[in-house]
């Protein structure tokens, strides 16, 4: 406490009775030594920060083995630290001698993280790819992961039949099976009407009417049976998958089977699988008649061409292996469409906005891998059944 009729000093940088600023020093002990001593802190390195920075940095240029000694330290504060280390050109002295509460503030120093760097930019497009590259990437690590949990347990499945979900199996059947048959058939008609019409027109200017049925017959049972079923399934049922399994996700109903030591692939994702494996050739072969049927009726508006006659050489030119071959086909796309539609499911995040994006991403990917992998079954199996 001032006296009476006295004034304080101006500015004080301590209070009368807290500590007083330390002169920084930097002072060589001997030919390869140099002393840290003093205080090095804010208030005492006040505008003299580039002086000491430039003096220990010609200390280090000068001789680069030189023992730094740190243990005089009063005080050390970050930008005292800070002053040291870019002085040092970034990194410690290949000798150096500090007390153990001087680590911690260097310790920050020494993380490459904490140093600014500056990331070479790409433009626009690159970055662009980079993007879709890592997704790309972080996709097929979670279904790799994803597959092998599903065949792990398969096989536990397998040794314990009881854990098999036979009620979520036969439920997944009716819905994309049983339930998709209206649409499907309305779609099959059609197209196959469409189809047969546009090809009886050209046939029927070179006098080949007849060879209708064998264009239809191994077009659809091969080709556009299965492929347009399985589009149709990923459209309505994949995406049915993907938001169910999401928003389970967003209702945290996916934590609570965790909880409960449920496995997701056994209760939620083996019995889609197998369901659509199952019911997707059936809806296949389905479609397939449907189209066969508007195909027929075309060709009986446009060439004149008998049911009967048109049924009865469906089967001598149309051998059965491309009727197997589609079938195979079918359980493949539908193991397929599951797979991806619980992928992009267990992938949503607990928003609506991530909801949405899952379930487009789920139709889109589906859709792109039928035709993929239809376009390898055709590559493939040329040769058979031709």
């Amino acid at each position: 406490m001032h006296e009476a009729g006295t004034l304080p000093a101006e500015n004080p940088a301590w209070p009368e009775d807290g500590p007083v600023d330390v002169e920084p020093q930097l002072q060589a002990g001997s030919a390869a030594e140099w002393r840290v001593s003093g205080d090095w802190t804010l208030l005492a390195l006040r505008g003299r920060y580039e002086e000491f920075r430039l003096r220990i940095a010609e200390a280090v240029a000068a001789r680069g083995d030189a023992l730094w000694d740190l243990r005089e330290l009063g005080r050390l504060d970050t930008a005292g630290a800070l002053t040291l280390w870019q002085g040092w050109g970034q990194k410690p002295p290949a000798r150096l001698l500090w007390l153990p509460e001087h680590v911690t503030l260097f310790a920050q120093f020494l993380q490459h993280a904490a140093l600014p760097r500056r990331r070479p930019r790409l433009g626009p497009g690159l970055a662009l790819l980079r993007a879709r590259l890592l997704g790309f990437a972080s996709h097929a690590v979670d279904l790799t992961a994803l597959v092998g949990r599903l065949l792990l347990d398969f096989v536990h499945v397998l040794r314990h039949p009881s854990l098999i979900a036979w009620r979520e199996i036969s439920a997944n059947v009716f819905r994309t099976g049983a339930q998709a048959l209206p649409i499907t058939a309305l779609v099959g008609f059609l197209v196959g009407l469409t189809l047969s019409y546009l090809i009886s027109r050209q046939l029927k200017t070179y006098g080949a009417d007849i060879f209708v049925i064998n264009i239809l017959g191994l077009a659809v049972l091969r080709e556009l049976g299965p492929l347009l079923a399985a589009i149709i399934v990923a459209g309505r049922s994949g995406s049915a998958m993907t938001a169910q399994i999401g928003v389970m996700r967003v209702t945290q109903e996916l934590d609570a089977l965790s909880v409960m030591g449920i496995s997701h692939t056994v209760r939620l994702v083996a019995p889609k699988v197998v369901a659509l494996a199952v019911s997707l050739p059936l809806v296949a072969l389905w479609t397939s008649a449907l189209m066969l049927l508007g195909g027929m009726a075309a060709a009986n508006a446009q060439l004149k061409l008998d049911p009967v006659q048109f049924l009865h050489t469906l089967p001598n030119v149309v051998e059965p292996v491309n009727l197997w071959l589609g079938w195979v086909k079918s359980m493949l796309f539908g193991g397929l469409i599951a797979l991806l539609a619980s992928h992009f499911g267990l992938r949503v995040k607990p928003n609506t906005e991530s909801l949405g994006q899952a379930v487009t991403q789920s139709v889109v990917t589906a859709i792109t891998l039928v035709i993929v992998v239809d376009a390898i079954f055709a590559v493939l199996f040329s040769d058979v059944g031709l």
